[in-house]
């Protein structure tokens, strides 16, 4: 399936979306104004948003710790995302997510987790949702290249398999789980053979920087599952800018933490955004309407901001909300 030039535009608008949340999340993360880590996916916007966007509205996805951008790829508002991560009380998850937490159901985002690979068995068990309530929906999950050695991951692309379910198994393979190369901890580097032990199809995007090889891979694999074949193990060869997370100091505290400067910046010259405008212009839309999608974006990120730092903080006894059941303790007799 290839993309439509209005497709292509909205590609664009999305990529940027996270580039500029993300810059400048990683702005107010030096600056001391978050809390906790941040994991930013800046240089990887072409794999997220070309999934994205060969699912329909209502599927499912879920993600991982490296995750704002997956919905926004899913098109979510940036004000509650931004909310979200500033903690106040009308984030997404009402500032009790954060940074690694973000879900939105209103878009088909179910979570993601700091756990590794933690996502894959939620998204399996959307996809059986799907399939007993016979709902149209398909599922796909995010993980990285570390999370691809996780077993969780073979037992559920085996059930997925057995079952038929519509799901998609889709490994951002961005070649570094933290600070290790992939080739030191596994010993075949070729994730996408690995669905072939199940039975299933294994797809290996090979560059992907370009939103439309992302995104032509995975409506292949969204048609087939929609069709009742069964699963797909796509896995996209990327890459991510920045350290593992901000604010960790990582360089520091290990010798052998610097990437090779010359392999950043080979991967920067094939920046995803820069070569999706490239191809708007081969295709012949303007400089002033890229220019347009650039000042849109930038005024929905000082929106979202404004809208987050003048948010409040949710009430301590929010904490009690959401639970199954309310505990009360009562002290033993003659304890204060």
């Amino acid at each position: 399936m290839t993309a439509t030039t209005g497709q292509l535009a909205e590609m664009y608008r999305r990529m940027l979306r996270i580039r500029l949340f993300e810059e400048t999340v990683q702005q107010m993360a030096a600056r001391g104004e978050l809390p906790g880590s941040i994991h930013l996916s800046i240089g990887q916007e072409a794999q997220i948003v070309g999934a994205c966007m060969a699912l329909n509205d209502h599927d499912y996805i879920t993600g991982n710790h490296r995750s704002h951008g997956h919905p926004i790829g899913k098109n979510a508002s940036l004000r509650g995302l931004m909310a979200e991560i500033l903690g106040r009380s009308t984030g997404v998850c009402r500032g009790k997510g954060g940074s690694m937490h973000l879900a939105d159901f209103s878009v088909g985002s179910l979570g993601e987790s700091a756990i590794i690979a933690g996502g894959v068995p939620v998204a399996t068990g959307a996809a059986l949702s799907a399939k007993l309530t016979g709902n149209g929906r398909i599922s796909l999950a995010f993980f990285g290249d570390g999370g691809a050695n996780q077993g969780v991951l073979y037992e559920s692309m085996n059930m997925a398999a057995v079952w038929r379910l519509p799901v998609i198994f889709l490994c951002e393979n961005n070649q570094y789980a933290s600070l290790t190369p992939l080739g030191e901890v596994t010993g075949h580097t070729r994730i996408a053979d690995r669905a072939h032990g199940f039975g299933l199809p294994g797809v290996r995007v090979e560059d992907g920087q370009d939103v439309e090889a992302v995104f032509e891979a995975v409506a292949t694999a969204a048609e087939r599952a929609r069709a009742g074949t069964g699963p797909t193990l796509v896995e996209v060869l990327t890459y991510r800018y920045r350290d593992h997370s901000e604010g960790l100091r990582f360089r520091d505290a290990y010798a052998g933490a610097r990437r090779d400067d010359q392999e950043i910046a080979a991967w920067q010259a094939r920046d995803p955004i820069n070569l999706a405008a490239q191809r708007l212009r081969g295709r012949g839309v303007a400089d002033e309407e890229i220019a347009a999608i650039d000042a849109e974006v930038r005024g929905a990120i000082d929106d979202c901001v404004d809208f987050a730092q003048n948010s409040p903080l949710p009430e301590a006894a929010a904490a009690f909300d959401d639970l199954y059941t309310d505990r009360t303790v009562t002290a033993p007799a003659g304890v204060c």
